[in-house]
């Protein structure tokens, strides 16, 4: 690993830029969108279950070792930055948090890239390395290589759902469940007015790190709306608690 980050560890931007040598006229704009390049290397910085400070919300969601991840919207996949952080040729450094008014993010290790939808905003698929001696990114730049070929000989022929991300299946589960929380009941509309109107996270009941390529989605049978704080409980453990566990848990205080 090129820079000596640690997994676990707490930092802040400042942080970053003292660690990466970061001239204080490149302190800005590209840092703060979420994803840069600098000396060959890429930075993500992703909000997990909030919306960042510009006001964005675009569902990124940690489960397990992987990282599912949203481009900022006016992006896709082949914009030249996010092709080039995606290629496999430089080291992909991941930072999250689970606060947008926390200034420390929780660096999550070197990504691989595992899976992408071409959509508006990019999604991407990010398995975490946590592991990161020396030799990490040889070896991990030969397995985003072959990744790759092997996504784009597939995406053509695949009849795969992209797991609950896909706008489809998401709005089917919407449309039948409703938006309340299907653990505790909560409803952003009800609570926050019209800012809250059709705001819930949609949850996976079979976790997606385990899921194959073709996994086809049931929207009804596979998926349920949630509301951030229960979806973080949920996958506090692994494998993740199931929603009449955490029922039951609310139940008892």
């Amino acid at each position: 690993m090129k820079h000596p980050f640690v997994v676990g560890n707490l930092y802040s931007r400042k942080d970053i830029y003292k660690i990466v040598n970061v001239p204080v006229p490149r302190q800005k704009g590209a840092w703060n969108t979420g994803y840069t390049i600098y000396d060959d290397s890429a930075f993500i910085f992703a909000n997990i279950g909030v919306p960042g400070t510009t006001g964005h919300d675009y569902e990124n969601l940690l489960v397990g070792n992987i990282l599912h991840w949203y481009s900022k919207t006016t992006d896709t996949i082949h914009v030249p930055r996010l092709k080039r952080i995606m290629s496999g040729e430089i080291e992909v450094y991941i930072f999250t948090r689970t606060d947008s008014k926390n200034v420390n993010f929780t660096f999550q290790g070197l990504g691989t890239l595992v899976d992408y939808d071409d959509i508006k905003p990019a999604y991407i698929a990010w398995e975490l390395l946590k592991d990161v001696k020396s030799n990490t990114f040889s070896n991990n730049k030969a397995k985003v290589k072959e990744r790759i070929k092997f996504l784009e000989g597939t995406k053509t022929s695949s009849i795969t759902t992209r797991y609950e991300r896909n706008p489809k299946a998401r709005e089917e589960c919407l449309n039948h469940y409703g938006y309340d929380c299907q653990v505790c009941g909560f409803n952003f509309y009800t609570t926050y007015g019209n800012i809250g109107r059709n705001y819930i996270h949609v949850h996976h009941l079979v976790e997606i790190s385990t899921i194959g390529d073709t996994y086809e989605i049931d929207p009804i049978n596979d998926l349920r709306p949630v509301c951030p704080n229960c979806h973080a409980i949920l996958h506090k453990r692994k494998p993740a608690l199931s929603i009449n566990e955490l029922k039951r848990i609310l139940a008892q205080k």
